[in-house]
């Protein structure tokens, strides 16, 4: 597997000729999408306006800026098509591959559903579940997947009408352990100790109803970082060596978002928060610019590192 340094010189070595080309057609798409906004904008406050003196009132206020931003989102989707094709196939694809031959990647699916609600990283199931750019194959010959991932549950207001609320956007990870596991240990970012201090943190996290039991761990570090929840206490302390658990806060540190973490079955699952779709290309800003470069570059290595970051490919515990 490359390492990022090596993944750099590729992306500007052999993909700069496509990159040049690209963007060419990021510029012209730039502009005909500002046009088009422009034309677009005009109409739908000339014809609010037109409705106002009619038909006002809230509902029909919040129903027109629905329409508006629902419309104007086909729009983009529709514009974009082409270039974000062209993007994935003759960019990120040579990137992944580039990685590493085993990897298989398809744009248009993602880490299928059973996977994400498996990994008991979320309580709830997601009521509508989406996503792109899904990666399958092996890295030191580790079974490692990864994609994109839009999970939502479905809220009704007082007045019947739906609207989805997003549980989790960004990239899941999901890879093979050197050991199978009797109960599943989820650890999770440490909101309550981070925001309320250690008494009363420690005492929300022993409350949460909607999970298994609270693990305390003996390093003060992680503790900081992490909250742990178990179905099975030993196991748990077993897994979570000092050695993974110094790993789990180097990665953190890497990945500079949200980490959730699971271990259930024979797998590790990795739900890393972005709040945005990650492999898209950028409209508004150069595909030369080295930082625009860098995000692709270090998003993929995060996902493919997991098995080289936490030594995933060393027999470290025999499989039971």
């Amino acid at each position: 597997m490359k390492n990022k340094s090596e993944l750099t010189d590729f992306y500007y070595k052999k993909l700069f000729g496509t990159l040049q080309k690209l963007e060419i057609d990021r510029k012209q798409l730039r502009s005909r999408i500002i046009t088009i906004g422009f034309f677009y904008t005009f109409i739908a406050v000339v014809l609010f306006f037109t409705l106002l003196d009619k038909f006002f009132n809230v509902e029909m206020l919040v129903f027109l800026g629905f329409g508006y931003f629902s419309l104007g989102a086909l729009v983009y989707k529709f514009l974009v098509k082409d270039y974000t094709h062209e993007f994935k196939h003759s960019i990120i694809r040579p990137l992944i591959h580039a990685l590493d031959k085993n990897l298989k990647y398809t744009p248009s699916l993602h880490v299928p559903q059973r996977y994400f609600t498996r990994s008991k990283i979320f309580t709830q199931a997601p009521d509508k579940l989406s996503g792109n750019d899904y990666v399958k194959g092996t890295i030191d010959g580790i079974p490692i997947q990864f994609s994109d991932i839009h999970a939502q549950k479905r809220h009704r207001d007082s007045k019947g009408r739906t609207s989805y609320k997003t549980m989790f956007q960004g990239l899941f990870v999901v890879s093979e352990f050197n050991k199978h596991f009797h109960g599943s240990t989820v650890i999770l970012p440490d909101v309550a100790v981070s925001t309320f201090g250690d008494f009363i943190g420690g005492f929300l996290q022993s409350k949460n109803l909607s999970r298994d039991q609270l693990v305390k761990m003996d390093s003060p570090a992680f503790e900081k970082e992490f909250v742990v929840y178990s179905s099975d206490q030993v196991e748990a302390r077993y897994i979570l060596s000092h050695t993974l658990m110094q790993q789990l806060l180097n990665y953190k540190k890497r990945s500079k978002h949200p980490l959730f973490i699971s271990f259930t079955s024979k797998n590790i699952h990795l739900a890393i928060e972005y709040n945005k779709d990650l492999f898209e290309p950028s409209v508004f800003h150069s595909l030369l610019k080295y930082k625009v470069a860098m995000e692709y570059i270090a998003t993929l290595h995060l996902a493919i590192g997991i098995v080289q970051e936490l030594k995933l490919n060393q027999k470290l515990w025999s499989k039971q």
